[in-house]
Formats: C-alpha cells, sequence, structure tokens
C-alpha cells in the first residue's frame, strides 16, 4: 500500500508506519496540490498533531479538490476534542495507535472508500446543480459553490427527494442532530444563505411551503422536474406547484 503523509515535522509522527509494510511518501502540508497527483497513493494522512487549524484546512482543501482517496488525520490525545465532522476526513489515528490498529483502520478506510467511488448515485444531478457527497462539493453551471459544512448537508438532503416538504423540526433532526439544542431559526438563516449562494437564477430550487417547512423544487427540464410533472397529471386533470411558469402548464395540458 502506498501512503501519502503530509506533515511539516521532522519528527516521527506515527511510529508505527515503521513497523508496516508501506511505502511512505512525505510531502509538506503546504504541497498537498502536487504531492496528491499521484494516482498510486492508497491513502493520505495529514499530520494534526500540531497546528490544529492548519491542518483542519489541509483537510477540507483536499476533500474539496475532489480527491478520491480516503483522508485521514494524525492527531495526538490532546486534541482529539478539536477533530469533528467539518474536517471532510475518513478516520482519525492517535499517534500513539499499534501497528495492528493502524493497519486495521488504513484497510477499512480504503475499502469503504472504493465502495463509495463505486456507487452509482454517488453524484447528485438535478438541472445544472451538481453535489458530490463524497468530496462535499457543489458545483452550479460549471461554477464551484463555497457551502459551509451545514449549508451542504442542508442542500444535499432537500435535493436527495425532491418535491418532498420537509417541516423545520423534521430539518433540524435530519441535518444538525437529535442531540441539536437550538430553535428552528437556525433552518430558515440557512436556508437564506442557500438561496443567496444559489443566486437569483437558482434561488427558487428551494421552495418555501407556508406553514409547513421547505422542499427542494427541481427545474422542469431535468429528469426530476419532469417526474413531477407525470405525477402530477392524472385523469386529463392537472395541479401544478406555484412554481411552474404557464408554458410548461399549457404544454402538459394537451399531454393526450
Amino acid at each position: 500500500m502506498n501512503l501519502l503523509l503530509l506533515t511539516d515535522s521532522h519528527l516521527e509522527v506515527l511510529p508505527a508506519l515503521d513497523l508496516l509494510p508501506y511505502t511512505v511518501q512525505v510531502a509538506p502540508q503546504g504541497d498537498w496540490a502536487g504531492a496528491t497527483k499521484d494516482p498510486h497513493v492508497a491513502a493520505v494522512l495529514v499530520d494534526a498533531c500540531g497546528q490544529l487549524t492548519q491542518a483542519r484546512a489541509t483537510c477540507r482543501a483536499l476533500r474539496a479538490s475532489g480527491l478520491s482517496a480516503p483522508l485521514i488525520a494524525l492527531v495526538r490525545d490532546a486534541g482529539l476534542a478539536a477533530v469533528g465532522v467539518d474536517w471532510a476526513i475518513d478516520d482519525f489515528v492517535l499517534t500513539t495507535a499499534g501497528p495492528a490498529e493502524v493497519a486495521a483502520r488504513l484497510n477499512l478506510a480504503v475499502k469503504r472508500r472504493a465502495a463509495e467511488n463505486d456507487s452509482a448515485d454517488e453524484l447528485i444531478h438535478i438541472g445544472e446543480l451538481t453535489i458530490d457527497p463524497h468530496s462535499y462539493t457543489t458545483r452550479l453551471r460549471g461554477e464551484s459553490l463555497v457551502l459551509t459544512y451545514k449549508e451542504f448537508e442542508l442542500l444535499k438532503f432537500l435535493a436527495q427527494q425532491p418535491g418532498r416538504v420537509f417541516s423545520r423540526d423534521q430539518l433540524l433532526r435530519e441535518v444538525w442532530g437529535y442531540d441539536y439544542f437550538g430553535g428552528t431559526r437556525t433552518v430558515d438563516v440557512h436556508i437564506r444563505r442557500l438561496r443567496a449562494k444559489l443566486g437569483p437564477r437558482c434561488e427558487t430550487m428551494i421552495g418555501t411551503v407556508r406553514q409547513v417547512g421547505y422542499k427542494f423544487v427541481a427545474p422542469p427540464g431535468s429528469r426530476q422536474g419532469a417526474a413531477a410533472a407525470a405525477s402530477v397529471y392524472d385523469n386529463g386533470t392537472l395541479s401544478a406547484p406555484d412554481s411552474w411558469d404557464s408554458s410548461l402548464i399549457a404544454s402538459l395540458a394537451v399531454i393526450p
């Protein structure tokens, strides 16, 4: 197994690696863009023993770049509390871990990432919007959207079930988790920010259902939009959401 270790330290970061039959390439964290071009790298290890803020930024930049290999942070016990889901890593390994644990975590991470990369529904395509759940990247008309972790998770959750309406309480449970103690106002704030980042042309993708909650509105020309159109046409009658324009409704009304 070929590993890439990104570290700015000249000391041994993970001593157990010396006891395992792996080929380890070492590069400074600032050179991650060039070092990760090697297609034979099975996993990327990021030294998070010192500057936790820098390590977190490196991990997020790696994932945003579309890195497909597993991303693992190497941390000390004292820094473990700072590692969270916003690091966008696959796993972490304590620097005191033994060879057996390191090997097991690496093997599991590689197999899990391979299964994810082979998944047919890896990317979410809706109209001009593309969401990659594994690299935590979102593109609209080919341009990257800069989203926070919660904004990304909220958009992904809604986009995975276009047309379905979710209450604010449901979104809090599904996106923020059952242990979140904030109010439903948090959902409204994130929806507003998402719409602003989608821009005037695409902000209507996130629809509001008064006194209920929010839903993802697939563009009429997309496959999801066509499916929604078919579901509302029944026995010569048509009931369309407010977001549809009159030309689309007229075209559907003449379906034989």
